[in-house]
C-alpha cells in the first residue's frame, strides 16, 4: 500500500456536554494540526498516490469551513460533542465526498482509503480511518 499525506492546521471554539468532560464543559478553544494520509495499493499512471498539490488544497478548503468557529454556534453540530475523534470523522468524511466528485482529479478515484489524524497537542491525538 502506498500512501501520501498533507497537513494543514485550524483552530477552533467548543464545549462538551456530560460530567465525563469535566472543566472542558465549558466554552474552550483547541487548536489541531491535521493530517490527511490518502492510500492506494499501486500508483496511478503518473507513478503518484494522489496529486499533493490538490491533496493540500482540499485539505486546506476542508479544514476551512472549520477554521474560526465556534462549533457551538454551528447547526450541523448541535446536540453533538465535537470531540477531537468526531472532528477526525468530519474531516474525513468531507473529504473522502470530494474525492468522489472529483476535485482531486479523475485518477484520485482509484484511492483505497484516507486517514485523518488531529493532533491535539505534541502528545495527544485521535484519527479516523476510512476506505474510500
Amino acid at each position: 500500500m502506498f500512501s501520501v499525506t498533507v497537513r494543514d492546521h485550524m483552530m477552533i471554539a467548543h464545549s462538551f456536554l456530560g460530567e465525563v468532560f469535566g472543566p472542558a464543559q465549558r466554552l474552550h478553544g483547541a487548536t489541531y494540526v491535521v493530517d490527511a494520509t490518502f492510500r492506494r495499493a499501486a500508483l496511478d499512471a503518473d507513478n503518484v498516490v494522489v496529486d499533493i498539490g490538490r491533496a493540500a488544497e482540499e485539505l486546506r478548503a476542508v479544514v476551512g469551513e472549520l477554521n474560526y468557529r465556534n462549533l457551538d454556534d454551528e447547526s450541523e453540530f448541535a446536540g453533538v460533542n465535537t470531540t477531537t475523534e468526531a472532528l477526525a470523522q468530519v474531516i474525513g468524511d468531507r473529504l473522502a465526498e470530494r474525492v468522489g466528485a472529483g476535485a482531486l482529479g479523475e485518477s484520485a478515484r482509484g484511492l483505497a482509503g484516507i486517514t485523518i489524524v488531529l493532533h491535539e497537542s505534541h502528545v495527544a491525538w485521535a484519527s479516523y480511518e476510512r476506505t474510500l
